[in-house]
């Protein structure tokens, strides 16, 4: 019986091993957007209900017909063959950035990585049932712990195995020689069904219903499996989106809710040892209680904003707690071995569900990251639900209702937190969008600048500030933030020849909108290009900040992911001939890796002037990009400095603090930036770290030292 176990296993873990790599493809190709993850997993939750529907019915419509099932599943096998290797081709990379690709992207996955996917997806229940069948008595469910082992194996060891040691073409060539193996184990699972029940016709044996459940679910029960599944799946994607929202968005951060979230699965499923309600619904009750504090802490005080390891270690506890409590009231509901893949088919509709309500509902009906709240109280509900159903379950009916007590009690605080947190996220807020880029606010605040208190203006993604104006006043046109006096922008104005000189004018290129701030250095004569994938973006640096209005040379904002419309403009021979490039498109807090890719760069300096200078904003909270920068920077036989601007406690708020990095094949120019002053010495030598289309590897300039 090993090679349904192996079988098993397997396909588990070529299930989350084909995830990130054909998503980290594709990353690049719609703007870097961390929603771009989102969308992927909401992809492959579908494909694992439409994976689970196949196996059902395959086995439902055909149950008294083992050698059917096993033909029409190997012919699966061998027709999915036709789409490997699972690497989507050049040519399917979108021709320009729409300003919601989520279409896009399920259907490019559906013509790279459909059919094997569906495949592997579907032997989860399809190989259970067939154990069940072949080793009669013997119960199946402790399989299912065994394909979340290997979909946590498959998961964990891509960002510390797999990514930092091979390229995108080797790991999709690897998974394509597993999926050959898993293709044999197959075989070989069929051959043992068919020797234990060869005859067509055959009846289920007896013994292989087990005594200790029910042989099928109720109404009610079937209800359960997939709310408790949904619960689970919400949690899962409304937790990640808020801790990058309240982090950073790394992809780590996704790793790692993922994997407690299969690690709930596991040991849920396992035993029934491992949950014991008891334990798990007052440690859920905590656990939720203390991330809504820290919540509430940090909307009373940004001064209380907790260390980042706190963070993610509250999250992490509510988010596991959650979905022990979710899969181990699922295991208490589990139906007979005969309903195993009804039950699976239950459990990935949930899933798909939570997974729809997170990407595609919630952006329709929230502002904010507010799925997270609503999960939370939705896993409160189905606590005091299952406890009302089971309360014979305990020995003293007052203990039961004790318990139904508490959790309705858990669930009132839980609403009247969410929404006093809801309210007051939105103090001084005068404008919110959300979009599949992010959530963008405009808030306003009074600040004393000098002897006089005037209104401050600032873009928002998450907790990071993406500009900042005073308008209305005498300060209106100044460039603040990461673009102000003493930062690295302010240093190339300075003392570039032509505007010293009052000679030709200039032209700059700029990747990331933000307010407009860099339009504030353009004189008459200049042009500034911008280059925005967000439309939000450009829509409130419009109707909210005048920086481009007020502009005094021509600005244009050309729409779309900077590297395609870039290329798009070099192929039709139109080079941009830029003085500077300026790479400043952040998300939140971070860069989309495929921006300063070597590749990247090379794009860019095809588009500057011969003397131009390539200026990359490395300023971050959690990640020093600055060593990959120098490294690229030398690959191109091109030389470097830093410009690092740290204002004065009174002149400015931690948001003005600025770090960037000029590459330039001018070197008389950068020496005499140097000799000026505005280089700022390396803090030590580079890292040899070089990031390509084909390889990156976060880890690398991770930084939890803050």
């Amino acid at each position: 019986m090993s090679s349904f176990v192996i079988a098993i296993f397997l396909s588990a873990f070529l299930l989350f091993q084909v995830q990130p790599i054909v998503a980290r493809v594709i990353l690049p190709w719609y703007g870097g957007s961390p929603a771009v993850w989102t969308t992927c997993m909401l992809f492959f939750q579908a494909g694992l209900l439409v994976g689970y529907g196949y196996a059902h019915a395959l086995v439902s419509l055909l149950r008294r017909h083992p050698s059917w099932q096993c033909g029409i599943h190997a012919g699966l096998v061998l027709l999915s063959l036709l789409s490997l290797p699972v690497m989507p081709p050049e040519s399917w990379k979108p021709i320009t950035s729409g300003a919601n690709p989520v279409g896009g992207i399920l259907l490019l996955l559906a013509r790279t990585v459909g059919l094997p996917y569906l495949v592997i997806s579907a032997s989860g229940p399809l190989l259970q049932h067939w154990f069940a069948r072949a080793a009669a008595g013997r119960s199946p469910y402790r399989l299912y712990a065994v394909s979340n082992a290997g979909s946590l194996i498959g998961l964990v060891s891509y960002p510390f195995l797999v990514e930092p040691s091979l390229r995108l073409g080797q790991q999709s060539w690897l998974w394509t020689g597993g999926y050959l193996v898993y293709g044999v184990l197959v075989a070989a699972c069929g051959w043992v069904l068919l020797r234990r029940a060869p005859c067509t016709g055959e009846a289920d044996r007896p013994g292989t219903i087990e005594q200790e459940v029910t042989p099928a679910g109720s109404w009610t029960d079937r209800f359960l499996w997939v709310a408790l599944a949904a619960c689970g799946s919400m949690l899962l994607l409304s937790t990640t989106n808020q801790m990058c929202q309240d982090v950073a968005v790394v992809p780590f951060l996704w790793v790692l809710p993922l994997s407690l979230y299969l690690i709930s699965f596991i040991l849920s499923f396992d035993h029934s040892r491992w949950y014991r309600r008891l334990i798990w619904m007052p440690y859920a009750a905590v656990s939720v209680g203390a991330v809504m504090t820290m919540i509430y802490l940090d909307v009373g005080s940004a001064d209380l904003n907790p260390h980042l390891a706190l963070q993610v270690v509250l999250y992490c506890f509510a988010l596991f707690s959650g979905c022990m409590v979710c899969h181990g009231e699922l295991v208490r509901l589990k139906p007979a071995s005969d309903h195993l893949t009804g039950f699976y088919l239950a459990i990935s509709l949930g899933g798909a569900l939570g997974g729809m309500m997170v990407s595609l509902v919630a952006p329709q009906l929230f502002s904010g990251y507010w799925e997270f709240y609503f999960a939370l109280v939705l896993l409160a509900g189905l606590m005091v639900l299952t406890v009302l159903r089971d309360r014979k379950a305990f020995r003293w009916a007052p203990l039961a209702w004790s318990c139904a007590g508490f959790l309705l009690a858990v669930a009132a605080m839980l609403i009247m937190t969410s929404l006093w947190i809801v309210r007051e996220s939105g103090e001084g807020v005068v404008a919110r969008a959300r979009s599949f880029y992010g959530v963008l606010r405009i808030k306003e605040r009074s600040d004393l600048v000098g002897e006089a208190w005037l209104t401050e203006r600032s873009l928002l993604h998450g907790r990071i500030s993406h500009g900042r104006q005073y308008p209305g006043s005498d300060l209106e046109h100044l460039a603040t933030t990461y673009y102000s006096e003493g930062s690295g922008p302010d240093a190339l104005f300075a003392s570039h020849q032509d505007r010293q000189k009052n000679g030709p004018p200039l032209k700059y290129g700029v990747i990331g909108l933000g307010t407009g701030t860099l339009a504030a250095y353009a004189r008459d004569g200049d042009t500034v290009r911008i280059y925005e994938i967000n439309p939000q973006v450009e829509r409130f640096s419009r109707t909210q900040f005048t920086y481009l209005r007020d502009c005094q040379g021509t600005v244009e904002v050309v729409p779309g992911d900077a590297r395609i419309s870039l290329a798009q403009e070099l192929a039709a021979g139109n080079s941009g001939e830029f003085d500077f490039l300026f790479v400043d498109a952040f998300s939140g807090d971070a860069i989309p890796i495929h921006l300063i890719t070597r590749e990247a760069c090379e794009l860019y300096f095809r588009h500057l002037k011969p003397g131009g200078v390539l200026a990359i904003h490395t300023t971050n909270t959690h990640l020093n990009l600055t060593d990959p920068v120098r490294t690229m920077a030398r690959t191109l036989e091109a030389d470097n400095l830093q410009v690092e601007h740290v204002p004065e406690p009174e002149g400015g708020g931690a948001d003005d603090y600025s770090q960037w990095v000029l590459v330039s094949r001018d070197q008389e120019f950068l020496n005499q930036l140097r000799k000026q002053g505005w280089a700022t010495e390396w803090e030590r030598e580079a890292k040899n770290i070089l990031w390509t289309d084909d390889y990156s590897n976060l880890w690398q300039v991770l930084n939890w030292n803050d």
